[in-house]
């Protein structure tokens, strides 16, 4: 995950609507189905779904009242944690 990424999509949603951050994951996850699609492929489309995810749950922060720099750093710190144990 990348946090200028997430942080770009975050601010999408707030000027735009998460609803199409939602659309957008489901057509990627159908997309993996593809069985021609390379091993790379798979992989980058999974890095986007991921920062979609993430920008979602920073989103959601948001929304319950969290300061976004907070939001952000403490997403980035779970997912950091989550990796290094």
């Amino acid at each position: 995950m990348k946090l200028p990424v997430i942080k770009h999509l975050t601010n999408f949603i707030e000027n735009n609507d998460e609803d199409f951050v939602v659309e957008t994951i489901e057509t990627l996850e159908d997309l993996t189905e593809v069985s021609s699609l390379k091993d790379e492929e798979l992989d980058v489309i999974g890095e986007l779904i991921s920062n979609m995810y993430g920008a979602l749950e920073v989103h959601k922060a948001i929304k319950d009242g969290q300061p976004k720099k907070e939001a952000l750093n403490e997403f980035m710190k779970r997912v950091t944690g989550s990796i290094d144990t």
